[in-house]
C-alpha cells in the first residue's frame, strides 16, 4: 500500500463495495439534515432581507413585512407542493433538469441545469463566507484571515462529504436539529411574552429610519418580495436527490420535501411575526450596532441569557452547513448530466465511498476560487445569488405544467393550475432578481449561464461524435503488414528481451533503431553487429532535433512509406524497483510513448526487465512464449480492431477480459459481445470496489504465476485518441493508469493500440448536431 493510499483511508475511511450502497442510503431522519440545511438556514435572513428593502422607504415601510411574508410562504408551499409532484412523476431524480428536458426540450434542460450548478457553487461560497463572517463579528482579530478560514471551512466540509453521504448525514444532523429546536424554542418563548397583550421590545425599536426614497411604490414591494425569496433556496435539493433515500425513495422523498416545508414556512413566519410584534428595525448602516434580526428576537426573547449565546451559535453552524445541500446535489446532477452526455464522463464515476467524488472537488475548488475572487465577503457574493435557483423553478414549473398537459393523470388540472400559478411567480421574481441585482454583480451569473450552457451544449456534440465513430464498425478489411521498429539504446537484457519478442510476433520486418550522439554508437554498433547480424541497426544521425523529435520523425517516415502496413514501436526498458517512482527514472521512453499515442496507425509496446538488488536481471526467463490478455471496456470499434491486431501477433493464447465496476455496463458489454462475432469468451473480473487497474494487476499477475517459464503476457489496451489534447482529457484516461501501474511488473509487457477519431473521420465523416 502506498504512502498516498495510507493517508486517503485515514482521511475519507476504507472503501466502500458496490453491494453496499443500499447501507448507504438515507432514512427520513437524515436526509432532511443533509438536503435542508440550505433552505432552513435561509429564514435566519430571509425576513432581514426583505426589512433592508422595506427600510428604503422609513419605518412605514416595515408594515408590509407581514402580508410579504405570507406572499413568500404561499409561494414557498406552492414550490413545495409542486416539487412533490415533481418527486412523484420523477422518481430518478434530477428535479428541474430532467422535468425540462423531457418536457420543454435539450435547450431549456441544459439552461435549468447551469443555473443550479451556478447556485450550487454560490450557495457554499456565500455558506462559508456567511458563517465566517459570524466567527469575525465574534472576534473582529480573525478579520485579516477572513479568506483562509472561508478556505478551510471549504476544505472540511468536502473531506467530511468524500466520506460518504451516510457518514456525512450524521455528522450533519446535531448542529441542524439543534438550529430548528432553538428556532422553535425561541419563537414559543417570544410569543409566550406577547401573550398578555404586551410585547417587549427589541434594542432597535423607536430607532429613526431615514427614507431615502420617495415612499412605498409597486417596484419596492416587489424588490423587497424579490429579496424576501431567499427563503426558497434550496427547495430542489430533494427533487435531484431522490435515489440517496431508502426505499420507498419517492414516498420517503416527498414527506421529508413536506416535512422541510412545513418547517420552513413555520420558522420564517415566526421570525416574521415576531420582528414586527418586538418592533425590530433595521438598515444597513445600523445592522452592526444592533445585529441581525434573528440575534435581535433571540436576546429579547432569551433576555440575553444562554440561549441567546446558543442561538448565535447554532446560526452560525447552520449558515456554513447549508453547503451541505449543495455537496450533496452538484455530485448528483453533474453525474446525471454526464449521463447524457453534457458533463465529462469522470463526473459519473463514483469514488471509495461511493460517492461521486470528481463532483465534490469540482465544486469545492469552484467555491474555493469564487472565495479568492471575493475575498469572501458576503455582501459581493449574495448579489450573484438566487438568480439560478429562481431560473432553474420557473423552467421546472413550466415543464410540469406541459407534463400535466400530455399525461392528463388524475387530477390533472389541479395540478396544472398550482405549476402554473408557480410558475408565473417564480418568473416574475426572476425578472425582479435579476434587474435589481444587475448592475450590483447578477451580470456575471446571466453571462456565465449562457456560457456554461454552450461549453455543454459543445460537450453533447463531441460525445455524440465520439460514440457514432466508435459504434460503427467497419467493413472486413484486407490484412495489414506488420512492421516492428525495435528502439535500442544498449545491448543487455532488456534489449535482448525485446530481439525474442520481435521474433515471437513474426511481423513482416524487423527494423532495430538506435539514436545517440556518435562517439557512444562505436560500440554499440560493433557489439550489435557480433549479437545480431541480421538484423543491422539503424542510426539516426544527430542533428539540431533532441532524441525523442528524431525518433518520432523517422517512425512517421516509416509509416508515410508505408501506409497499408501496421506499425508497432517496441520500447525496452529495465527498471531497479517496481514501483510507480521508476517511470522518471526514463524520461525519453515516457515523452516518446505519449507522444506516439497521437500518431495514426502506430501500436507502442512497453517491455520491462526488473533489475533487482538480490538477483541480477538475466535470472529473468527468456522468452519463448507469448499471451496477450485484451481489456475490454466496451465493445466498440477500436476494441474490435485492437481484437483483429492481437490476432496478428500470433500469440500462444489469448484472453479478453472486461472489468465489471458496474452492473449494467457489464451487461450491456456481455450482450454486445455475442453479437458482435468472436468466438473467444469474455472474462469477466469483478471489482466490488469499482477501480479497474488494482483487479487487472492481480488478474495478470495470476496469469504469469500459472504461466511456465519463459512466457511474456501482453496487456493489449485498446485506446481512442480525439482530435486536440484538451479534448482527449474529457474522456476517462483509464489507460494511462493501466500503463503506470503495469510498467514495472516482470513479464509482463503493455501495449496501447490507439484508434484515432480524426482519422476515422477523414475516411468517413458524419456531422452530428
Amino acid at each position: 500500500m502506498t504512502a498516498w493510499t495510507t493517508l486517503k483511508r485515514r482521511v475519507i475511511g476504507q472503501p466502500l463495495a458496490s453491494r453496499d450502497e443500499d447501507q448507504q442510503l438515507l432514512p427520513k431522519r437524515l436526509a432532511l439534515p443533509v438536503f435542508a440545511s440550505d433552505p432552513l438556514s435561509s429564514v435566519a435572513y430571509a425576513s432581514e432581507e426583505a426589512m433592508l428593502v422595506l427600510a428604503l422607504a422609513g419605518v412605514g415601510a416595515l408594515s408590509l413585512l407581514t402580508p410579504i411574508s405570507i406572499a413568500i410562504a404561499v409561494l414557498l408551499a406552492i414550490v413545495v407542493i409542486s416539487y412533490q409532484q415533481t418527486i412523484r412523476a420523477y422518481p430518478g431524480g434530477g428535479g428541474a433538469f430532467i422535468v425540462a428536458l423531457e418536457n420543454l426540450g435539450v435547450g431549456p434542460g441544459v439552461v435549468a441545469a447551469a443555473a443550479l450548478l451556478t447556485d450550487y457553487v454560490l450557495t457554499v461560497a456565500v455558506s462559508a463566507a456567511a458563517g465566517v463572517a459570524a466567527i469575525t463579528s465574534a472576534y473582529p482579530a480573525l478579520l485579516e484571515w477572513r479568506v483562509e478560514l472561508a478556505l478551510a471551512c471549504v476544505v472540511v466540509l468536502t473531506i467530511a462529504n468524500l466520506r460518504g453521504t451516510k457518514e456525512s448525514s450524521r455528522l450533519f444532523a446535531l448542529p441542524t436539529y439543534a438550529f430548528v429546536a432553538t428556532v422553535f424554542t425561541m419563537l414559543i418563548v417570544g410569543f409566550i411574552k406577547c401573550s398578555d397583550g404586551v410585547c417587549p421590545t427589541a434594542a432597535s425599536a423607536g430607532i429613526p429610519l431615514e427614507p431615502e426614497l420617495g415612499g412605498v411604490t409597486l417596484f419596492l414591494i416587489l424588490r423587497a418580495f424579490a429579496s424576501g425569496s431567499t427563503a426558497l433556496t434550496g427547495v430542489e435539493a430533494i427533487a435531484n436527490g431522490v435515489q440517496a433515500f431508502r426505499e420507498p425513495k419517492s414516498r420517503n422523498a416527498a414527506a421529508t420535501l413536506g416535512v422541510m416545508g412545513a418547517i420552513s414556512i413555520s420558522m420564517f413566519l415566526g421570525i416574521s411575526t415576531l420582528a414586527r410584534l418586538f418592533d425590530v428595525r433595521i438598515s444597513e448602516s445600523t445592522a452592526d450596532q444592533y445585529g441581525t434580526v434573528i440575534s435581535q428576537i433571540g436576546r429579547v426573547a432569551f433576555e440575553g441569557g444562554a440561549g441567546f449565546w446558543i442561538l448565535q451559535v447554532f446560526t452560525a453552524g447552520i449558515l456554513i452547513l447549508a453547503a451541505n445541500t449543495a455537496y450533496q446535489d452538484f455530485p448528483r446532477l453533474s453525474a446525471i448530466l454526464s449521463r447524457h452526455r453534457f458533463m465529462p464522463r469522470q463526473f459519473r464515476n463514483r469514488g471509495d465511498r461511493l460517492v461521486f467524488s470528481n463532483g465534490i472537488l469540482a465544486l469545492a475548488l469552484l467555491a474555493g476560487l469564487l472565495l479568492v475572487a471575493f475575498d469572501a465577503q458576503v455582501s459581493k457574493l449574495i448579489q450573484l445569488y438566487v438568480i439560478g435557483v429562481f431560473a432553474s423553478f420557473t423552467l421546472s414549473q413550466t415543464g410540469m405544467v406541459r407534463h400535466w398537459l400530455k399525461t392528463r393523470e388524475r387530477a390533472w388540472r389541479r395540478s396544472v393550475v398550482i405549476n402554473l400559478v408557480g410558475a408565473v411567480t417564480t418568473g416574475v421574481v426572476l425578472v425582479i432578481v435579476a434587474v435589481v441585482k444587475f448592475a450590483h454583480g447578477a451580470w456575471i451569473v446571466l453571462v456565465a449561464i449562457p456560457l456554461l450552457v454552450a461549453w455543454m451544449m459543445a460537450m453533447r456534440r463531441h460525445y455524440r461524435r465520439v460514440a457514432l465513430h466508435l459504434s460503427r464498425v467497419r467493413a472486413s478489411a484486407a490484412r495489414r503488414n506488420h512492421r516492428l521498429i525495435l528502439l535500442a539504446a544498449h545491448t543487455d537484457s532488456a534489449t535482448e528481451r525485446a530481439m525474442r519478442y520481435a521474433a515471437l510476433v513474426d511481423p513482416e520486418s524487423i527494423t532495430v533503431v538506435h539514436a545517440v550522439e556518435p562517439e557512444e554508437s562505436d560500440d554499440l554498433v560493433h557489439t550489435w553487429s557480433r549479437l545480431y547480424p541480421q538484423h543491422p541497426l539503424v542510426l539516426l544521425e544527430p542533428d539540431r532535433d533532441p532524441i525523442v523529435r528524431r525518433i518520432r520523425k523517422y517512425i512517421r517516415h516509416e509509416r508515410d512509406a508505408h501506409p497499408d502496413a501496421r506499425i508497432t514501436v517496441v520500447l525496452a526498458e529495465r527498471f531497479r524497483t517496481r514501483s510507480l517512482r521508476s517511470l522518471f527514472s526514463h524520461p525519453h521512453s515516457l515523452i516518446l510513448k505519449a507522444l506516439l499515442l497521437f500518431e495514426p496507425g502506430v501500436a507502442v509496446t512497453d517491455l520491462t526487465v526488473v533489475k533487482r538488488r538480490r538477483r541480477p536481471a538475466s535470472a529473468q526467463a527468456a522468452i519463448t512464449r507469448h499471451v496477450i490478455v485484451l481489456t475490454v471496456s466496451e465493445v466498440t470499434r477500436p476494441t474490435l480492431e485492437a481484437l483483429d491486431y492481437a490476432r496478428q501477433l500470433h500469440p500462444d493464447e489469448l484472453s479478453c477480459v472486461h472489468i465489471d465496476v458496474d452492473e449494467q455496463q457489464r451487461e450491456r458489454v456481455e450482450a454486445a459481445w455475442r453479437a458482435s462475432g468472436p468466438e473467444l469468451e469474455l472474462e469477466i473480473i469483478e471489482s466490488p470496489y469499482r477501480d479497474i487497474t488494482r483487479p487487472l494487476v492481480r488478474y495478470v499477475r495470476r496469469r504469469r504465476w500459472d504461466e511456465p517459464p519463459g512466457t511474456l503476457v501482453n496487456v493489449l489496451l485498446p485506446e481512442f485518441i480525439v482530435p486536440g489534447r484538451i479534448a482527449q482529457l474529457l474522456h476517462n484516461q483509464t489507460g494511462l493508469v493501466i500503463k503506470g501501474a503495469l510498467a514495472a511488473e516482470p513479464d509482463v509487457a503493455v501495449t496501447s493500440v490507439p484508434f484515432h477519431l480524426a482519422a476515422a473521420e477523414q475516411v468517413d465523416p458524419t456531422s452530428v448536431s
